[in-house]
């Protein structure tokens, strides 16, 4: 029986968790030198005489969903005959990219004086990838990715990868800490102190707004500012749960499973943050971060989710921008303060999230990449429309 070719959402996912194991392979990206040997020679060093089982379960599990989003793209884009005989060679080609891979990456990292090429690490990345193209093979063995892609059908319109590849992201982008409960998307300040370093020393930098000051000192950004105040981050939590809901209104047409989606959108909210808060903190302040203005935020969000369940796509669509814009402008404008730079240092340095800033970028850079994706939707869906009548005149 033959089998025709689909559209799959693997492969955008495939490409980000590359870059994503890059950066956390070659993170920090300074002090390149040569050091001495061989970038191969590692192959060839005798194995470590000590090691942890979270460093060994890390580098297993770490390229095991590459391995497996790299199997699926095979597996559900290849047309014709012979399924059973293309699971061998999906499985054998997603290992030899994960193991060519981390070959290179850890060549690379005995040019950097803060990281330790390993073969350990490189055998252990080899087998996460081929376990993860193994798992992907014998799910479609089983029947259960043709059974995705029948709910998939059922659930979600036909150009719908883009905003599932950016749902499923939201969650890990939670995982890192901002200066407010769902509130992605704060670059100002990133960004105003990256152009000063630019224009240290230049005429170009009195172009820049004054730094917050208290009494006759210059605070660092943010540290000066007035916190935010309770109905701010109210606001912020409700258009912070609002915006990926609109965004699944826009490839989810039934009313009743826009319900159950706004159901399990708002539970992985809640787990995303007591996840981040037992990480920063530790697991007995896991709910700190749950105060009235969040829970009132919440409920109010719930509410008006609910009532918009009828909504079209197009005007969710509109919706979605206009609630874009104001979010973006208020959680900008929302001080990042001590406490929320203890956070990312914590984060950064914690043990527990390896992937040295991968979630701090997503989370910044989210939103954004909402905006981009819901433009391209409403000019591309304006362009077919128009097509016809160009033709028809």
């Amino acid at each position: 029986m033959s089998r025709a070719s689909h559209k799959t959402s693997a492969w955008p996912l495939g490409g980000m968790y590359v870059v994503l194991v890059v950066y956390a392979s070659l993170y920090p990206f300074d002090g390149w030198r040569d050091q001495g040997p061989l970038p191969l020679g590692f192959l060839l060093a005798p194995w470590p005489q000590y090691w942890t089982a979270f460093d060994l379960w890390a580098n297993v599990l770490g390229y095991a969903p590459l391995g497996f989003l790299l199997a699926l793209g095979a597996l559900r884009t290849r047309p014709g005959e012979g399924v059973v005989g293309w699971s061998g060679w999906a499985v054998g080609g997603a290992t030899l990219a994960g193991c060519l891979l981390s070959l290179t990456l850890e060549a690379m990292q005995a040019y950097l004086p803060l990281r330790v090429a390993s073969n350990v690490d490189w055998v252990l990345n080899t087998g996460g990838a081929w376990l993860g193209a193994l798992a992907a093979a014998l799910l479609e063995r089983l029947g259960a990715l043709d059974r995705w892609g029948r709910f998939r059908s059922r659930w979600f319109v036909s150009e719908a990868r883009g905003a599932l590849v950016l749902l499923a992201l939201w969650p890990c982008a939670l995982l890192a800490p901002t200066a407010v409960p769902l509130g992605l998307g704060q670059v100002y300040e990133q960004t105003e102190s990256g152009l000063r370093s630019l224009l240290e020393g230049t005429p170009w930098l009195g172009w820049l707004p004054p730094l917050p000051m208290v009494g006759p000192s210059v605070l660092s950004p943010g540290l000066g500012v007035a916190p935010l105040a309770p109905l701010m981050v109210w606001a912020c939590v409700v258009l912070g749960v609002l915006i990926p809901c609109l965004l699944g209104y826009c490839v989810i047409r039934a009313y009743a499973r826009r319900a159950v989606f706004v159901l399990v959108l708002l539970s992985a909210a809640v787990g995303a943050n007591l996840l981040s808060a037992a990480m920063s903190y530790s697991p007995a302040h896991a709910w700190t971060w749950l105060n009235t203005p969040v829970q009132a935020g919440l409920v109010v969000a719930l509410v008006l989710a609910l009532l918009l369940l009828r909504v079209p796509v197009r005007l969710a669509a509109a919706l979605l921008l206009v609630l874009l814009g104001v979010f973006l402008s208020l959680i900008n404008q929302a001080p990042t303060g001590p406490y929320y730079a203890h956070n990312l240092q914590v984060w950064e340095q914690g043990r527990f999230i390896r992937f040295h800033g991968v979630t701090l970028w997503l989370g910044r850079l989210w939103p954004y990449a909402v905006l981009a994706y819901v433009l391209a939707r409403v000019w591309r869906e304006r362009r077919e429309r128009q097509e016809p009548q160009s033709g028809a005149a």
